[in-house]
């Protein structure tokens, strides 16, 4: 028998322990290892276990994300930094790229293993973003663009393909305006205070607003300039480069579940980037009559004109989708035993929900057979039937909503699409109609309301630049068999976008909330926050996730809509009052039966 302290895993986990209080020069440093996304706060990492079997590549990008915490709790003043970040916007977010390309310099710089597994770790992110498959600058993003090359210059090394995709539409400009500062930066790397005045100087070369004067200039709080000690060295006897794992001690797959690409290196979490801009605080506005929310009067859009919502059999022809669906299926066959049983076990859990119950002795209604004896004594007794209690739980629509944006192509969507079909299957046996919808964009970065902001002038504050598409997979009147071959569609690559939640919230709560049933419950399937690039380079950088917050609280103080989320390798708990996390389809199988019926509440 396998115990914890014999567990193959565990020299990784002691080994990565040690490495990363080495890193940090903190041995009082906590670390745990848990499912779902890898966080970091108060002294304490928590990170994600590789899967026995997993590649090199794989277990040096997870240990990529420890390294990347351990050393920016070292190198990193928080306090300092957001005295003097920017404000909200693309200046804000290049600061961020650029102050990230700092601290993974200085790991990159004096340990060659930590170098490695940086850069295994950006790889993976970049790929999670869909960075390889930019093909046009207009998609890629300048201020990732600026911290990739930044962190290129200060290490000396090859960005991975995926980065290097984003910064090759970029560099000449950005050498060309800003060149001057970028070179700069390599004699500041240890004096964040200093570093961060010629990041600034970037920023503004890149033609960007920043304000210069303040607060870098004039008087500033000593402690907060400490510089960093760049000659401290680790005193452990483990380096990251020690730490190895036999063949036989690792599964097929990394473990999913790391942040997109941008959450990476956050100098803050998204709560307190969400501080940045208050909401209105005249309080929330009610749903109509109907129940139906309105947009947030600090929200807008530049124009709807190209917004869409489409039947997934629109957007494909019948044999495509029909291909795309035995992709679905091949990848199901694994999982099959798996799938069916959590079928089976989450059928007769819902089912035990709504146990037949029964009155009896009444004076009409369906023969109780159990009498049948006595009303052959006395055919005169009226009091021979019994009636079924009306069941509630019957009157009940549920909606699976679901993130179809460029960061969960693979594993993600996958997994997603699985958990549609499951649920879908499963709850409509227990006569629960289901409604399955999608959201992400009609294009990278901006389509046709991109373009007609830059024909008007490009007027400041536009609102939301992209076109909208909103996806019915399958909705509550049709049924399983008709709509089964849609959900292959999740698996088109193409497809696959960006993703504005908020907006998405709200179409499919105005949809659920007007529907007859009585009991109505929405099942938000995501993996991450909002991403729409050509969006935020021109308005707040938390303006897309403000407007998500907003939709949740307003749906789940005010709505009868019953509102869940599952998210997949991200913890969406911060957002979601009701939630769980799962980080590979083989947990579907297991606590996730039990966690569905609680989350639903079925019965009460």
């Amino acid at each position: 028998m396998t115990t914890d302290a014999t567990h193959p895993l565990e020299p990784f986990k002691r080994a990565t322990t040690a490495t990363l209080r080495a890193i940090a020069a903190d041995e009082e440093l906590e670390v745990s290892f848990a499912p779902g996304a890898p966080s970091s706060r108060d002294g304490k990492i928590r990170l994600p276990l590789p899967t026995l079997g997993c590649t090199d590549e794989e277990l040096r990008a997870m240990r990529g994300i420890g390294d990347e915490f351990a050393l920016k709790q070292r190198h990193h003043d928080q306090r300092l930094h957001a005295r003097i970040s920017p404000q909200g916007g693309p200046a804000q977010e290049m600061f961020e790229w650029i102050e990230s390309a700092r601290i993974a310099s200085i790991g990159s710089m004096r340990m060659e293993g930590v170098a490695r597994n940086l850069d295994a770790r950006l790889e993976e992110q970049c790929k999670q973003a869909a960075f390889d498959a930019i093909t046009a600058e207009t998609d890629a993003p300048l201020s990732v663009a600026v911290g990739l090359l930044v962190r290129q210059q200060l290490t000396g090394r090859e960005l991975p393909p995926s980065a290097e995709n984003v910064v090759r539409f970029w560099r000449d400009f950005v050498l060309k305006n800003a060149g001057e500062h970028i070179d700069e930066l390599s004699t500041h790397v240890g004096d964040q205070a200093q570093f961060a005045r010629l990041c600034r100087n970037i920023i503004a070369d890149l033609g960007l607003p920043v304000d210069l004067d303040d607060p870098l200039d004039g008087e500033s709080n000593q402690d907060d300039l400490e510089t960093m000690d760049q000659s401290e060295d680790a005193d452990t006897e483990f380096s990251p480069e020690d730490v190895a794992l036999d063949d036989d001690a690792a599964g097929e797959e990394s473990a999913d579940g790391d942040p997109t690409m941008v959450e990476m290196d956050s100098a803050m979490d998204m709560d307190e980037a969400a501080g940045e801009a208050d909401p209105d605080e005249a309080g929330l506005p009610m749903p109509d009559e109907a129940g139906r929310i309105a947009v947030d009067v600090n929200y807008s859009a530049y124009t709807e004109k190209f917004d869409e919502t489409i039947k997934a059999e629109e957007l494909c022809d019948a044999d495509e989708m029909t291909r795309l669906r035995q992709m679905l299926d091949q990848q199901l066959v694994s999982l099959q035993y798996a799938t069916s049983k959590l079928a089976n076990r989450l059928q007769r859990k819902l089912m035990a929900k709504q146990n037949r119950t029964w009155e009896f002795d009444l004076e009409e209604g369906v023969l109780d057979a159990a009498r049948l004896s006595q009303v052959i004594i006395d055919p005169m007794n009226p009091l021979a039937f019994k009636q079924e209690k009306e069941m509630k739980f019957r009157d009940t629509v549920v909606t699976l909503l679901i993130d179809s944006s460029g960061s969960m192509r693979g594993r993600s969507i996958t997994i997603a699409a699985m958990c549609a079909d499951i649920l879908g299957r499963t709850l409509e046996r227990c006569s629960v109609k289901v409604e399955i919808l999608g959201f992400t964009t009609r294009a990278w970065r901006g389509g046709q309301s991109r373009e007609a902001w830059i024909n008007e002038g490009k007027p400041a504050n536009p609102g939301r630049l992209n076109d909208l598409r909103h996806i019915v997979y399958k909705s509550a009147d049709d049924t399983w068999a008709r709509a089964r071959r849609n959900l292959g569609l999740m698996m088109r690559e193409e497809l696959l976008k960006e993703n504005i939640d908020g907006e998405a919230l709200i179409w499919a709560h105005n949809r659920i909330v007007t529907r007859p049933e009585d009991r109505k419950v929405m099942m938000v399937i995501s993996d991450g926050l909002p991403v729409d690039n050509s969006t935020l380079l021109v308005n707040p950088s938390n303006f897309l996730e403000q407007h998500l917050k907003y939709a949740i609280e307003v749906i789940e103080k005010h709505s009868p809509v019953q509102l869940v989320a599952i998210g997949i390798g991200h913890d969406v708990t911060h957002h979601y009052s009701r939630a769980v996390t799962i980080t590979d389809a083989e947990q579907l199988g297991g606590a996730m039966t039990e966690q569905l019926a609680e989350l639903f509440d079925i019965g009460d």
